[in-house]
């Protein structure tokens, strides 16, 4: 298993990206306060001409399709430090085994090994 010193730098290296995701996240929209690990995107108004309507819709769904990636982004994080916390983290979830600390350093929310990921890609 991994020691202190590592899971706490892992613990740090996760506590920023979410900082980093919900500070992005609140540019452009708001929590849910129906749901606190849900946001939604604001409508913006950019006037009231065609053209200017036009680009409120755009902006909108771009703005969607952001918020849906980092708030995926953002569970990752939480489902990490949340593991962390039970004391599960670094463990594969298809076979129990050890995720590699190399791993775990250059992508600290993965859930799966290497071995195992490339399975699911269809690279082995």
């Amino acid at each position: 298993m991994f020691n202190q010193i590592f899971i706490n730098k892992i613990k740090n290296k996760l506590k920023q990206e979410k900082k980093r995701l919900e500070d992005e996240l609140a540019d452009f929209a708001q929590k849910n306060i129906h749901n606190t690990d849900d946001y939604q995107a604001k409508y913006p108004d950019f006037g009231n001409k065609d053209d200017e309507n036009a680009g409120e819709v755009a902006a909108f769904g771009d703005r969607l399709t952001l918020e849906r990636t980092l708030e995926k982004e953002l569970r990752d994080v939480n489902n990490a430090l949340q593991k962390i916390e039970e004391g599960t983290y670094g463990i594969c979830k298809y076979c129990q085994k050890e995720i590699s600390k190399l791993r775990l350093l250059a992508r600290p929310t993965s859930s799966a090994c290497v071995k195992c990921k490339k399975k699911l890609k269809g690279e082995i």
